[in-house]
């Protein structure tokens, strides 16, 4: 069992990772996902989620998730072939949480690298920006 932080990871980066990790046949359990990044300018990058999220028919979709959690599982689905039953039981395999559940608590994580030094916007700020999160 393969323990990742999302903490100040590129969406993309960690998501082509966590993807071929899950093609080798690991089992992957990815915490902190509403601390990973999307690089880019905050307000284009905001806009760009919902114009997808505007685009077809409220009841017949294409649907695309709100919530940090699955934003970064959608990502990692993108990668995978998800269509055929290698692709699927990969997806199976993968768990992605909001935080640090008690479960991993004491198991070490692998902490993916961070970049910091450009403009970015979190999942759980884009989250909030098209109404997938509340405040608590």
């Amino acid at each position: 069992m393969l323990v990742i932080d999302a903490d100040g990871a590129v969406l993309g980066r960690l998501s082509s990772f966590v993807a071929k990790k899950l093609l080798e046949g690991e089992e992957v359990h990815v915490i902190n996902a509403e601390k990973a990044i999307i690089t880019g300018d905050p307000k284009v990058v905001l806009e760009k989620y919902l114009d997808r999220i505007r685009k077809g028919n409220p009841h017949h979709g294409p649907f695309f998730p709100r919530q940090p959690h699955r934003i970064l599982r959608r990502a990692i689905r993108g990668m995978l072939p998800y269509k055929k039953a290698k692709g699927r039981n990969a997806l199976k395999r993968l768990k992605v949480y909001v935080g640090v559940p008690e479960v991993l608590k004491d198991k070490e994580a692998i902490k993916m690298k961070e970049k910091k030094k450009c403009k970015y916007i979190t999942l759980l700020e884009l989250s909030k920006g098209i109404g997938g999160w509340k405040e608590t």
